[in-house]
């Protein structure tokens, strides 16, 4: 069967490196084994194959969700087939599908269908991970796969790590779906219940539950959040962001706010490899680390397993964020990645605030393709990090699957993770999405490629946030491959803003330069920043790019003149290591004169107290400010002998 192009508006991440062996993903590549309905909803894809649907069918009939499918829109649909849903029926003693409770029939029909969006499998991408859209039951849907031994090493694609995709990419008027041989399951068990049933990892959910830290992943929902329907389903009347004259269309808020966390969990094999077998021994081990990365503390909490400042505690706070971070999300990957970044000059990094106070966490995306925690490569490798696995790997190569949960996710690693304050010696450049857990909480926030859309909470309602006044907005802007910002995305304030956000920890004491990414444009406004209500100079005007901004020359010495003479005006040139079409080789962020560094201030810095930086626009009217990144350069790297990179 011919297979018919169809516009989506994110192709499924669903493609991994298996075995060595590298999936292409060329439109030539397509299987011919593709449906194409010209005429057939996807209701009418199930009801037209009663031999194969039926029992799946009667399933939506009795939720409801039967006509839903029949109806206009982009729906993808994983329809178990008749064998999936009696498999079912038998391991929960239903005789039929007339059997399941009502409310439990609402919500297996809810977990198998993804609104708004018809993700296929066949992508330019080559990672894995989950769908950037929730699935009507509010939960993530992640794809994995692996490579078929059997069938010369075709790649098997799974959902949620359970169900096989038999069939995929049946292409109907209102979607996609993709036939799959066991039911999904909505799991209710919070994160650190579904870790203590790992049998692979039995020290780590017991250093969990002994240090009080599996209380803390217990937070699901916020349910003292409220918003109108209409911010909803319409979003505001306009947007007071973008170019001149141009209004964003789709700026919409969440309907519910979510608390979630993400687990990097080392096997029991992985500990014993570091001679690592009790408690005993585990406690030893942090020890080393925690008392000499908090000397303060050392030897004062050793005996309470469930103090913040015990080493133990730390040790294992450490290895949770709280947010959501699925493999595909800890850093940037795939077509953004691809387009963005200029690998030979520096891997792709995102930072993250952990449970363990002043402790943050460096994911790394290098060439390899994999992903890598505290990796440290500046000219050269210098650290190498702990790896996390993805779900095909670990499912190929430990024979063990890290499941999801209603509020979060976990993720096996290859090596004892530790707070490492040498790997984080170097410049830290934070990326504005990864300092507020609400955004990569939210369906749809920072993983909405390729539409204009924007996702806004009101600031009363967001973690990091504080002092705003009521006409502060603050939105992020999801990837897309067009925009001259980092990693593609960017945070948004915009009103008459006014509001403090908290800054993510230094990881060693030091002096520091802090710095702001943005982009300039007319319709951005004037903004005075403050760091710990102390004015960070003069304010700063983001209609205009700064005094003294002049092209590079084919002069080094020349253009680190330049780059000083702008420096001491306060200013720095954006990286040289990401830009719009990297792998078209087109010019890097430094070369645009509107895509700037603001230096903030220079000053000692403690990872053991807390940094708020407050943004006031000055003008009136509807302006703006694009919130790119933070940057914090250790003195040791920006007064160097060697001066500092342009990456």
């Amino acid at each position: 069967m011919k297979y018919r192009m169809k516009k989506t508006w994110m192709l499924l991440a669903a493609v991994a490196f298996i075995a060595n062996i590298v999936v292409s993903c060329n439109d030539d590549d397509f299987p011919d084994n593709y449906y194409t309905a010209t005429e057939v909803t996807a209701a009418g894809f199930l009801q037209q194959n009663p031999e194969r649907f039926s029992s799946f069918t009667r399933i939506l009939q009795r939720s409801n969700f039967l006509s839903t499918l029949s109806t206009y829109g982009e729906y993808t649909l994983f329809a178990p087939t008749n064998d999936a849903v009696s498999t079912y029926l038998s391991s929960c003693g239903y005789q039929s599908v007339e059997d399941i409770p009502q409310n439990v029939c609402d919500t297996i029909a809810r977990t198998h269908i993804v609104k708004d969006g018809a993700y296929f499998t066949y992508s330019e991408t080559t990672t894995e991970g989950a769908l950037p859209q929730l699935n009507m039951d509010d939960r993530n849907i992640t794809i994995s796969c692996s490579a078929d031994e059997e069938n010369e090493n075709a790649i098997i694609y799974y959902v949620n790590e359970s169900a096989r995709m038999i069939e995929r990419d049946d292409s109907v008027t209102n979607g996609v779906v993709h036939v799959i041989d066991r039911l999904l399951v909505s799991s209710s068990e919070l994160l650190p219940d579904v870790i203590k049933k790992d049998t692979a990892s039995r020290l780590f959910a017991q250093a969990l539950a002994l240090t009080g830290l599996e209380l803390k992943m217990r937070k699901v929902e916020d349910y003292a959040y409220f918003i109108g329907r209409d911010s909803v389903e319409e979003g505001l009347p306009e947007v007071f962001f973008g170019a001149d004259g141009e209004k964003w269309t789709k700026v919409k808020f969440p309907e519910r706010r979510y608390f979630k966390y993400t687990a990097f969990v080392e096997t029991d094999e992985v500990f014993n490899k570091a001679n690592i077998f009790t408690i005993e021994d585990l406690f030893r081990e942090a020890k080393k680390v925690y008392d000499k990365a908090f000397p303060a503390d050392a030897g004062l909490y050793d005996d309470d397993f469930t103090d913040p400042r015990n080493p133990l505690n730390r040790f294992m706070a450490y290895h949770v964020i709280p947010m959501l971070l699925n493999y595909d999300q800890l850093v940037i990957t795939g077509t953004i990645k691809d387009y963005y970044c200029f690998l030979d000059k520096a891997d792709p990094e995102d930072y993250y605030e952990t449970l363990c106070p002043g402790a943050i966490m460096r994911c790394s995306g290098p060439k390899d393709g994999k992903v890598y925690i505290n990796r440290k490569r500046m000219e050269t490798l210098q650290v190498r990090g702990v790896r996390v696995y993805s779900p095909s790997e670990a499912r190929s190569e430990l024979n063990l699957v890290a499941k999801g949960s209603a509020n979060g996710v976990y993720h096996y690693v290859d090596r004892v993770l530790y707070f490492d304050q040498e790997a984080l010696n170097n410049r830290l450049r934070i990326d504005a999405t990864t300092m507020f857990p609400d955004f990569l909480n939210a369906s749809k926030a920072r993983v909405q490629f390729p539409e204009k859309t924007m996702t806004m909470f009101k600031p009363g309602f967001m973690t990091n946030v504080k002092d705003a006044n009521e006409a502060s907005l603050v939105g992020v802007r999801g990837n897309e491959i067009w925009t001259n910002s980092w990693e593609g995305n960017m945070v948004a304030f915009c009103g008459e803003f006014d509001l403090t956000i908290k800054l993510p920890p230094v990881p060693n004491y030091g002096t520091y330069e802090i710095r702001v990414g943005y982009s300039s444009q007319s319709t951005r406004g004037i903004v005075q920043c403050y760091l710990n209500d102390v004015a960070c100079g003069v304010p700063l005007d983001l209609r205009v790019g700064p005094d003294g901004w002049k092209e590079d020359t084919d002069d080094e010495e020349e253009n680190r003149a330049l780059d000083k003479s702008l420096h001491n005006r306060g200013f720095m040139k954006a990286p040289d290591s990401q830009g719009g079409g990297a792998n078209n080789g087109e010019p890097s962020f430094r070369t645009l004169g509107w895509v700037m560094r603001r230096v903030l201030v220079t000053q000692d810095m403690d990872p053991n107290k807390e940094y708020w930086l407050r943004f006031r626009q000055l003008l009136k009217g509807n302006y703006s400010m694009s919130f790119d990144y933070i940057e914090f350069c250790p003195k040791n790297i920006y007064a160097s002998p060697e001066g500092e990179d342009q990456h």
